[in-house]
């Protein structure tokens, strides 16, 4: 334990997600070495994220207006909405240049053992969107993990009748990875998503 501000400042760096307390005590004398302009520039910006950084209103992304960028991009498709869990996930399919539809962001995943359920999500504010008839197609990105595929089962479940098409993000072996380092579900989900190289009708055996 240290003296006053030091341990305080070491307990709520220790508050982070993904910093222990080596980690944040490790931070906080780096900021104690640090030049005193480079620690104030740092609380600057802390302070101003607070105050100007909030949620779209329309699809929950992070912004610096009522709606983001992207919503107010007239160039994106509005017929088709990919359905993320946090804002970090748009960053991650905008980069792959692959995607010119919407968003909509849930806020987090379905975890009863975290005491999150549908009513916690942005789960009412995706229906109202759909209201209207505009969307034709859900793509569910959700995590590959347990939440993230009970979240994605719940939504499909949800908007089964709505007459839209719903898909569920691809996921198994990672490229240049070795299938003996796979485990059981990632292998699974390889084999039921695999692809055909050449339809049956041309896999004729030689003469």
């Amino acid at each position: 334990m240290y003296e006053g501000a030091v341990q305080d400042l070491i307990d709520e760096l220790g508050q982070l997600p993904g910093v222990g307390p080596k980690s944040a005590q490790r931070i906080a004398f780096h900021l104690l070495d640090a030049p005193s302009e480079d620690v104030l520039r740092l609380a600057e910006v802390l302070r101003t994220v607070k105050e100007k950084a909030r949620f779209c209103s329309v699809c929950f992304n992070v912004s610096q207006e009522d709606r983001c960028r992207v919503c107010r991009d007239p160039r994106r498709d509005d017929t088709v909405i990919c359905v993320v869990e946090e804002s970090k996930d748009v960053i991650a399919v905008e980069r792959t240049r692959e995607f010119r539809g919407l968003y909509h962001v849930l806020g987090g995943a379905i975890s009863p053992i975290d005491g999150r359920g549908p009513s916690d999500l942005h789960i009412r504010e995706l229906l109202t969107r759909l209201a209207d008839g505009t969307v034709s197609e859900i793509i569910l990105a959700t995590d590959p993990n347990t939440e993230g595929e009970a979240t994605a089962t719940y939504l499909s479940r949800l908007l089964k009748d709505m007459g839209l098409r719903i898909s569920r993000l691809a996921s198994g072996l990672p490229v240049g990875g070795d299938l003996e380092y796979a485990d059981e579900v990632t292998l699974g989900r390889a084999f039921a998503g695999r692809r055909y190289l050449d339809s049956p009708a041309n896999l004729t055996a030689p003469a």
